[in-house]
């Protein structure tokens, strides 16, 4: 379908979704345009104060609830207190940090975009009747795994080439979730997304000259938060493929309506995604059951 947009979204009434990271950004304008289509929406979000904001605009089918993904502690603590779910969005990001850990000692743009999701949506899985979205980027196509010191711990630490590693971390992540959920028999889908250039506040966090650049960027280049989330939106509530990725058609991918997208030959690489999965179970300590 071409130039689908919230217009298009089928009715969410009766449904229970997951956003995380929805106390602003694209996580924000995702919860409320899944809570306007009549679906009960979790915020989950480290930042609660702001969680509450949004949802008091959006109404009583919204709710937060709080969520740390750079500290494993509070993911479990988290999906502990969740019952049963349709949909998981793992939306939540950061970009392009300055050297940080987390309470695990992550590096902090592995551990929150990747590993804490992956820790989350394996606690969750059994709670989860229909499927799960992680939010990739463009950015994977500069990321490159490496197994062997994933949290930059021997590496000098590059922020840009860490954000890349972490985005194609979570697209790689998506598709072998989904051979793994196929494998086992199981109807769940996992699918992946990106929002192309879209402005949010993620682009003021690199605490750096970078901030203001990406700035301009967003006010000349950049589209509107509420296109960015439509990406997402669509992976979440429309009839779609096992394991494909769905992001803006237009200009090179950054901009426009949302349609199945490609991704790089890297974020294909079965064996690597194997051992990237196993190397996640072994960090975190979530191993993944896969019983319907």
């Amino acid at each position: 379908m071409s130039r689908w947009d919230l217009s298009n979204m089928p009715d969410q009434s009766g449904r229970k979704i997951i956003v995380t990271g929805a106390n602003s950004g694209l996580g924000a304008v995702t919860a409320r345009a899944l809570a306007g289509g009549g679906a009960q929406v979790i915020l989950a979000c480290r930042n609660v104060a702001k969680g509450e904001h949004v949802a008091g605009d959006i109404g009583p089918l919204a709710s937060v609830r709080k969520l740390d993904l750079a500290d494993l502690a509070s993911v479990r603590e988290f999906a502990d207190g969740v019952d049963q779910v349709d949909v998981l969005i793992n939306n939540a990001g950061v970009m392009a940090l300055p050297e940080q850990r987390t309470a695990d000692g992550f590096e902090m743009q592995i551990g929150t975009n990747h590993l804490g999701h992956f820790a989350l949506t394996g606690l969750l899985l059994d709670k989860i009747s229909d499927r799960v979205v992680t939010v990739s980027s463009g950015m994977h196509r500069l990321g490159k795994i490496d197994l062997e010191d994933l949290n930059w711990d021997r590496r000098k630490y590059q922020r840009w080439p860490a954000y890349g590693q972490a985005k194609l971390a979570n697209l790689m992540f998506a598709y072998e979730l989904q051979r793994r959920l196929t494998a086992a028999g199981s109807s769940k889908l996992s699918v992946a997304a990106h929002p192309g250039y879209a402005a949010t506040e993620l682009q003021s966090h690199t605490e750096s000259i970078q901030d203001t650049v990406m700035t301009w960027g967003n006010q000349l280049l950049a589209q509107s938060a509420e296109m960015g989330a439509l990406p997402e939106i669509y992976a979440a509530t429309e009839s779609v493929e096992p394991g494909a990725f769905y992001g803006p058609l237009g200009w090179g991918g950054m901009r426009g309506y949302p349609g199945r997208c490609g991704s790089s030959a890297a974020s294909k690489d079965e064996p690597v995604a194997r051992e990237l999965w196993e190397l996640s179970e072994k960090l975190t300590g979530v191993t993944y059951s896969f019983g319907e």
